[in-house]
């Protein structure tokens, strides 16, 4: 029987550094590049091209689960299991990994593979990333545990540095200073850190029991009072807060690999980059005479302008004698930024969060396990939006203290629960429900449900919903 490789794609971030596309809850996994594909979807499908993959484990917050399952959906209709650890918060690579290997563990036993993916990553030759998972599998299978390290093609000082001999790791550095990074490439002794690793279940464990012991009984306890389901082969295991919470928030780097004597690197030139600012994905885009990388539908006209990457999907852009910079446009939000400054863009996130400017966190337009919510006005005491329920879908029962709502049907047919009526409405029929109403609506329809929302009330915040049940994508 050949030996199980299980992929383990981690799909975090809080989305700072690729504001305003990216936010708190559309991270950089979820956004697309110029050819449609988002990094998560090439994730997987790189993750599928390994010889022996039995099955898929993704390890995601959960609020994100429903964006990774139609992200999936949409590139994969194939039989392998997909499986979902999601975390009720952040604790860091040590614990999300202690739980992937705890799951496949029981299902696979000490030999099964374990290949660490980041979803956020960009490998642009996967053939020669399939030839280096399978010289990692070679020495995982020998106990080792692997990190792929990235023959560097310049000083860069937003990675770490291994230094190396054949397949041999001397040391683990730290992210250095330009000077230092230049040392570094100029000896060809090190390699990029690329955060990628690969071992055998009993090896992970065995090294996580010796190296930090209380990370794996803590996520160990903790995954025993999670909420499990299964289906299909595939497991989905919500986290418990209370006890999640109370892991470690660790590194595996920090955790395991620079105190083990077990770890060997594969070097590797795979085309790998982690897109960790506009500047960098700029770089990866076609440049127009003047070394500008123009992305997006929208209209961009240029007059004495160079070096700059611009990107815009609904207005027109104009951008006059100006040279080096980030422009990206979002229909709430535009970043205007040098190219020297890309990796600060961060401070700008991180503004909007401390004065809890809704920027930072949600887009205007909201993905739901049952479809969209866009925000198309707003003032005091109302707000406007655009619902789109997709076919057989249907929101939680729900109810709210400080506010009513009017629904009016745009297009296709809505099931809806108003009060003790239950109501079916086709276009232009509306109904209007009181403050303090339980309510929910249907799509029993083949194609999409368009309403236009109009909330109005003394308070109109998100925390004003009370649910009564929901099954927004669970595994069925």
């Amino acid at each position: 029987m050949s030996t199980a490789i299980i992929p383990v794609i981690m799909c975090g971030g809080s989305g700072s550094r690729l504001w305003p596309v990216s936010r708190e809850q559309h991270p950089k996994p979820f956004i697309r590049l110029s050819d449609g594909e988002s990094l998560i979807q090439k994730a997987l499908l790189r993750a599928l091209s390994f010889d022996g993959v039995k099955e898929i484990i993704t390890v995601t917050n959960k609020e994100l689960l429903f964006k990774a399952v139609d992200a999936f959906s949409e590139v994969y209709k194939g039989s392998t299991p997909i499986s979902y650890i999601l975390e009720p918060v952040g604790r860091n690579t040590a614990a999300a990994i202690a739980s992937a290997a705890l799951l496949t563990h029981k299902k696979y036993g000490d030999d099964a593979v374990l290949m660490i993916l980041a979803a956020d990553h960009l490998i642009r030759n996967r053939d020669a990333f399939s030839f280096a998972v399978s010289q990692a599998a070679l020495l995982a299978g020998q106990s080792k545990l692997v990190t792929f390290g990235i023959q560097p093609e310049k000083p860069e000082t937003g990675y770490g540095y291994i230094k190396y001999e054949g397949n041999q790791v001397e040391q683990f550095v730290e992210k250095p200073s330009l000077s230092k990074a230049q040392e570094y490439v100029e000896s060809g002794d090190y390699l990029w850190n690329s955060g990628m690793f690969c071992f055998a279940c009993g090896t992970i464990l065995k090294e996580m029991q010796t190296l930090c012991p209380q990370v794996l009984a803590d996520v160990e306890h903790s995954m025993s009072v999670s909420r499990r389901l299964e289906g299909s082969g595939a497991t989905q295991l919500e986290l418990d807060m209370e006890t999640f919470s109370q892991v470690e928030d660790i590194s595996i780097d920090y955790a395991v690999m620079e105190k083990s004597k077990q770890v060997a690197v594969v070097p590797c030139d795979i085309g790998w980059c982690d897109i960790g600012s506009w500047t960098a994905l700029g770089e990866l885009g076609d440049l127009d005479k003047d070394g500008n990388t123009v992305e997006g539908c929208a209209e961009v006209l240029t007059h004495n302008v160079s070096n700059c990457y611009i990107k815009a999907d609904e207005r027109v852009i104009g951008a006059v004698g100006v040279n080096d910079l980030v422009i990206v446009d979002t229909p709430d939000a535009l970043l205007v930024a040098s190219k020297d400054n890309g990796q600060d863009v961060k401070s700008i996130y991180n503004q909007l969060k401390a004065k809890g400017h809704q920027a930072y966190k949600i887009h205007r337009t909201v993905h739901r396990p049952w479809g969209t919510s866009t925000i198309l006005e707003e003032g005091n005491n109302f707000k406007i939006n655009r619902i789109v329920v997709k076919p057989g879908a249907k929101l939680s029962m729900q109810l709210h203290h400080h506010r009513s709502e009017h629904w009016i049907v745009m297009s296709g047919a809505a099931k809806i629960v108003n009060g003790d009526k239950n109501i079916f409405l086709s276009t232009n029929q509306s109904t209007y429900i009181l403050a303090g109403e339980q309510h929910r609506v249907e799509n029993p329809g083949v194609i999409d449900l368009v309403m236009i929302e109009v909330q109005s009330g003394e308070y109109l915040g998100d925390d004003d919903i009370v649910r009564f049940d929901d099954n927004g994508g669970l595994i069925q």
